[in-house]
């Protein structure tokens, strides 16, 4: 389509972004659906589900806050999710916290905790980049798993520790877990937004990009990365402090559990590595498939196997995720339909303002 301007016609780009229409409504009803998820299915293995796939939901948003803006991919994040744990299970018994929405309470406290433990944690380990930052932060975590084996009287060694459940009825029990999982992912979320849209989340995308012309540019790298460092195990924190009490049990082995930060990678990179909805719909799929498999089967070997062929099939298929590839997929329709309409030339993608969320997917090639 051309219009002329000042006797001469220039090829207006069309837009490449969704509708807003589109966006407002898809939101619209993915949060319906997550609130209404627990009172529809109510059976109380889907519900536990349900709970999962909250915990997983806070913590892969939070971890892509760092590691999807920032390129620095952590596999340490269990050290966080396991001080959370820890948070929980030690102040309830110190402060004899009671079971049930009292020890929601300490959520906020726990995540806080997690919080200031990551800006020492931070500070030594983001002095290093690429394979030897993921080495590092890989060490950390058997550090800190090594350290709650034979911290007996903090953390009861192999033991662990045991929480008090609330006396809710099976029907009911599983529904303030979750509902709180759920507004604690809505807070990660609209936090992901705002850092992926403001000045702090530029510098981090300038970071992932190239950190020494980032800082060229006057871009503060080490405090800015230190910045979403926190603010990510503020959130891994507080899924720690709400899986404590619905499991019941806090054990070195599971809080720092090497798995769960492959099972956060995982799930980012199978939504979109680096944007604001990949990773969710990663954790709501991958985690609500695992804890369906575990219950079903009573075991994770299925699962496992499950999930190396789906990892394998996304990085050979879709390497960027499921939601750049779809967005991908919208910006070659759009081009298509402007050629069609105009039977001439069409501007290409790369002309047009695009979403930051595909900004980091490769040009679009010609039909």
């Amino acid at each position: 389509m051309t219009v002329q301007l000042a006797g001469a016609a220039r090829v207006v780009p069309p837009s490449y972004d969704l509708p807003k229409s589109v966006r407002g409504g898809s939101l619209a009803v993915a949060a319906a659906a997550l609130v209404l998820y627990p009172l529809v299915f109510s059976d109380p293995t889907l519900t536990t589900v349900g709970v999962f796939a909250m915990i997983y939901l806070m913590s892969v948003t939070g971890w892509n806050i760092f590691s999807g803006y920032s390129g620095y991919i952590a596999l340490g994040h269990a050290v966080f999710f396991g001080i959370g744990q820890y948070a929980t299970a030690m102040l309830a018994s110190h402060w004899s916290v009671p079971p049930g929405w009292p020890t929601f309470a300490l959520l906020p406290l726990a995540a806080v905790l997690a919080g200031l433990a990551a800006i020492p944690i931070g500070w030594v380990l983001l002095r290093v980049r690429k394979h030897t930052f993921i080495v590092v932060t890989i060490a950390l975590m058997f550090i800190f798993q090594l350290f709650a084996y034979n911290l007996n009287g903090w953390t009861g060694g192999s033991q662990g520790l045991q929480m008090q459940q609330p006396t809710w009825s099976g029907d009911f029990f599983n529904l303030p877990f979750y509902y709180v999982g759920l507004v604690v992912s809505a807070v990660a979320l609209a936090t992901s937004w705002w850092v992926r849209r403001s000045k702090f989340g530029l510098g981090l995308l300038a970071i992932r990009d190239d950190e020494d012309r980032a800082r060229s540019l006057g871009i503060r790298a080490t405090r800015t990365k230190l910045v979403a460092f926190v603010i990510s195990a503020l959130f891994v924190g507080a899924a720690g402090a709400l899986y404590a009490p619905f499991v019941g049990q806090v054990y070195p082995q599971f809080a720092f559990d090497p798995s769960f930060d492959l099972a956060l990678a995982v799930m980012a990179f199978t939504g979109g590595l680096g944007t604001l909805v990949g990773p969710s719909l990663g954790a709501l799929v991958i985690a609500s498939l695992q804890q369906y498999f575990l219950l079903q089967f009573g075991g994770a070997n299925v699962f496992l196997i499950a999930y190396g062929l789906l990892f394998i099939l996304i990085l050979r298929l879709l390497p960027g995720g499921v939601v750049p590839a779809l967005t991908a997929q919208w910006q070659r329709w759009v081009v298509r339909r402007e050629r069609i309409r105009d039977g001439l030339n069409v501007a290409s993608p790369s002309d047009a303002k695009r979403d930051p969320e595909a900004s980091a997917q490769e040009p679009i090639s010609k039909p």
